[in-house]
């Protein structure tokens, strides 16, 4: 009884967060309007003026944009940290984000220098083609290093490189569209229309699922290979669904937001801390709310401290998410010690 109410209370503090964050991100910005204004424009009672236009246009799809996408990145750090069995494993440290970014950033070029304008499906496309590569490269090397500390350091180096590539790529191209890629490959919700959030809401939505049907499996293989094989699952096929898995919700991310650090690093442990469990059932939905709260809560600041200029939300995050992961090396350091 104590962990369900728990558990319950733990849902409700992040619902209430969540509406909180989203109605804070309808309200404020470079002009901010009254609830009473928001409230009747969401309601259909105020058409055709510029508070309308702002709030349904560019507000209310970069709120749906920050608690979807943010979501999504946070589940997709929990089955990486899972995968790996690494607590500091993540889509942006292990260079699958910068990957992916790569991938985006060099098909718009390719395409757009020859007039062709990419749609949202192939955006997605080629951003989960870029994951699939540094998640090859990232697997490739957990198979011969042991130590999760150099795998890490390996996911530093191809984000690195990925990231160095597609900056120089940004950097001499001449096409106005694409040089334009360089808020976006910075990380930010800014941009993202209605059209956007109906393209990328169903991927995020039917990986979550597969995420949560994979539960059982997860729960099992927490406990270890072995343990997991014992009780009839079929690791290979595992593994495979929960790459495929997480890099789609990367590249959905990465793909209409660029390259978002630290939220999936840091969610799932803020996550596990206030619901006091790592079961799958709770982790993957609550992570989900976690992510959303997480990015809602850093763009806000993101677009009004020094509006009308916006800083990109990974330097926000980072400088909230930074933090968690010192705490959560210090941790195992000093329980390693003891």
């Amino acid at each position: 009884m104590k962990g369900a109410k728990r558990f319950v209370t733990g849902f409700i503090i992040l619902l209430v967060l969540l509406t909180g964050f989203a109605a804070a991100g309808l309200f404020y910005g470079s002009v901010s309007f009254s609830p009473e204004t928001v409230i009747g424009i969401l309601s259909g009672a105020e058409k055709g003026t510029t508070a309308a236009n702002i709030i349904l246009s560019i507000r209310l799809p970069r709120v749906l944009a920050a608690i979807i996408l943010g979501g999504g990145l946070a589940v997709s750090g929990y089955l990486l940290q899972t995968y790996f069995a690494n607590p500091i494993a993540g889509p942006f440290v292990l260079g699958i984000s910068s990957g992916a970014k790569l991938a985006v950033a060099m098909a718009m070029i390719l395409f757009l220098q020859n007039g062709i304008y990419l749609s949202s499906a192939a955006l997605i496309a080629a951003a989960f083609a870029g994951s699939m590569l540094s998640m090859g490269f990232i697997i490739a090397v957990s198979s011969r290093i042991k130590r999760s500390s150099m795998l890490i350091v390996s996911g530093v180096m191809i984000g690195y490189i990925c990231s160095g590539i597609t900056d120089l790529a940004v950097a001499f191209a001449d096409d106005s569209n694409i040089v334009n890629l360089h808020s976006w490959s910075m990380g930010s919700f800014s941009g993202i229309d209605g059209d956007d959030v109906k393209a990328f809401a169903p991927v995020i939505l039917l990986s979550l699922i597969a995420a949560f049907l994979m539960s059982k499996q997860i729960n099992a293989y927490r406990l270890g290979e072995v343990y997991a094989q014992s009780s009839g699952v079929n690791i290979k096929a595992f593994r495979l669904g929960l790459i495929l898995v997480s890099s789609l919700l990367s590249a959905a991310v990465t793909a209409f937001a660029g390259p978002v650090s630290f939220v999936g690093i840091a969610v799932p442990h803020l996550i596990k801390k206030l619901f006091g469990t790592a079961d799958p059932r709770i982790m993957i939905p609550a992570s989900f709310l976690g992510g959303g709260v997480f990015c809602l809560m850093c763009d806000l600041p993101a677009r009004i401290l020094f509006a009308p200029t916006e800083l990109s939300i990974s330097s926000v995050t980072a400088l909230v998410g930074a933090p968690v992961v010192i705490m959560i090396m210090a941790g195992r350091h000093n329980t390693e010690h003891q």
